[in-house]
């Protein structure tokens, strides 16, 4: 992938963000009769036939992103996404709201944070260790990073993109590895979600997250190998933050799009996607349970989306993506019950395999990764299914190893960077109101087995605490991709350097360590007090099946297996 900084890149990054935020006025402003909306125009339609469409309709453009035919729109016409879905040159008009959120935290993430917490949990084995909490990081070692990292520990040049909450660069693990130049806010903070703005034009600056799972997210990635802490997959790898969700979790449409255009623009080699689209679990082309409109905005967010990730790809970018929480199989979707789950009351929704998606996991050139706890098993909480699932990795599992003393243990979980603010603001649980972290930054000792505290001599401090997820194991996934461009990305002309995606991707499957489906093919989860809906069926053999994909990513293998071009997984 050819890295491009020209002058009109960098003029249109900074219009970006500055202009595409997913607000078409100021999230302090006062409530006016305008309202935001996202229109996307049909396949072939010139973005001036578009703009001259959208004001037709009663609609003012505000900024807009041409190579995906996006454009956020104000309207102070209650018909206006009706005009909309009319117009002959236009897909549909997405109402302002959330449209994508990271897995909740209390139900998954954080699940039974305090139960058992005496336990040590899973541990690393011995092996090549760089920091103090490395040997907690047993992801690390399952995947073989820890060895791969003697080969290769990841190329400064090389460039991973946390499409997420943002990320907390003044972390002391991240610091070292974080790429201001590149980073990007592409989310400014709502007040209905977020709270109030910590800045008057509610855009947060780059280098901070307010929500927490960036910056877990990145620390799996590329935490810095400094002797403090812990490290990462790819400790020598550069972070880019792409704020494209709220503090509070939920992804709007525009910020995530324009994420996406501006990674493939800019050059970036990965992008990890721990988040999935909603309000909609599923964005459906014409579901009968929906009303007309609702209809409309799902196509145009499956629109969008599809041309976003096939543009970052197309542009050199490996997309990588967690497929959820749900303990569903995508490619047998349950009725859908918690749509829409914001702006509105949910209602049952019946799900048509052939014409729904969960995005961005199912859309087009993302690599979907499930997740497996420290025995290997599948964690009862994580997707998987043979028609969307890619590979494997460490995300937690914190009930795993029924019958041994780490059983629902903290140490089943994943370990990571996390900003000291956030522990300062969250709850020990949702019954008890103490901080995890207190104003003088010590430990609450009720939390003493979850969250970690590293220092430097010069009285830096870096924070860490456990999660569990698909959210997790995808920047596994992702922090192997960013070590085999590394290994055998080229230099390309105008002093880039990269790889292509397809061949990332390829690399990546192949060098995948095969996981048969177990037996009973049929898992159940009764053990860890889960009932039937937790119930999965591993399709497939050992070179490919739903649970594990083409195997459970493995560092070691990737940047040490020579790569060959064209080769099958």
């Amino acid at each position: 992938m050819s890295k491009r900084f020209t002058a009109g890149a960098v003029a249109t990054a900074a219009v970006l963000a500055l202009t595409v935020t997913g607000l078409g006025v100021p999230a302090n402003a006062s409530p006016t009769s305008f309202r935001t909306f996202t229109v996307v125009a049909e396949d072939g339609v010139a973005a001036e036939t578009a703009v001259a469409a959208i004001r037709a309709a009663g609609g003012t453009v505000v900024s807009r992103s041409d190579e995906v035919g996006m454009f956020q729109v104000t309207s102070d016409r209650a018909d206006f996404a009706d005009r909309v879905t009319a117009a002959p040159t236009l897909i549909g008009a997405a109402e302002q709201k959330a449209i994508g959120r990271k897995p909740k935290l209390d139900r998954v993430e954080q699940e039974q944070v305090l139960a058992n917490t005496a336990a040590a949990g899973a541990a690393a084995k011995k092996g090549a260790k760089l920091d103090p909490l490395d040997e907690k990081l047993w992801g690390l070692e399952m995947i073989r990073a820890d060895q791969a990292r003697k080969i290769e520990p990841g190329d400064r040049r090389v460039t991973v993109g946390v499409l997420d909450t943002g990320v907390d660069a003044s972390h002391p693990d991240i610091a070292p590895n974080f790429n201001w130049s590149l980073s990007r806010n592409f989310a400014p903070d709502l007040t209905d979600v977020d709270g109030p703005c910590e800045v008057p034009s509610c855009l947060d600056a780059v280098g901070t997250d307010d929500g927490g799972h960036g910056t877990h997210v990145a620390g799996t990635i590329g935490a810095a190998a400094n002797g403090l802490g812990l490290s990462g997959v790819a400790p020598n790898i550069s972070l880019v933050e792409l704020k494209g969700g709220q503090d509070s979790g939920y992804f709007f449409l525009n910020p995530v799009v324009n994420a996406l255009v501006y990674a493939g623009r800019s050059g970036i080699d990965v992008v990890n996607m721990s988040f999935y689209v909603d309000p909609w679990l599923y964005n459906c082309n014409a579901n009968p349970a929906d009303s007309p409109a609702s209809q409309a905005e799902q196509r145009a967010i499956i629109k969008a989306m599809k041309r976003a990730l096939t543009f970052a790809h197309n542009k050199g970018v490996t997309l990588v993506g967690a497929l959820g929480n749900n303990n569903e199989d995508l490619g047998a979707p349950r009725t859908d019950i918690s749509s829409p789950d914001y702006g509105a009351a949910p209602y049952p929704r019946p799900i048509d395999n052939n014409s729904c998606w969960d995005l961005p996991a199912e859309g087009p050139h993302v690599i979907g990764v499930s997740a497996v706890g420290p025995s290997g098993k599948k964690a009862d909480f994580s997707n998987y299914g043979t028609e969307q699932i890619s590979v494997a990795a460490p995300g937690g599992f914190a009930r795993d190893g029924f019958g041994t003393p780490t059983y629902n243990s903290p140490g089943n979980r994943i370990l990571s960077t996390y900003p000291l603010k956030v522990l300062q603001e969250e709850p020990i649980s949702p019954t008890i109101p103490d901080p995890r972290v207190d104003a003088n930054g010590n430990i609450d000792p009720r939390v003493a087995t979850l969250v970690f505290k590293q220092c430097k001599a010069n009285g830096d401090c870096g924070y860490y605490t456990y999660l569990q997820g698909t959210s997790m194991a995808s920047p596994h996934a992702a922090g192997v991709a960013a070590l085999i461009v590394s290994r055998f990305g080229k230099a390309e002309r105008r002093g880039g350097f990269g790889m292509s995606p397809d061949l990332v991707e390829q690399h990546l499957y192949r060098t995948a360590a095969e996981h048969a489906c177990p037996e009973p093919r049929l898992q159940q989860y009764r053990n860890e007090g889960r009932d039937e809906t937790y119930d999965a069926y591993c399709a497939g053999g050992v070179n490919f099946n739903g649970f594990y994909g083409y195997g459970i990513v493995d560092a070691y293998a990737a940047v040490k297996t020579p790569l060959k071009p064209n080769a099958r997984p």
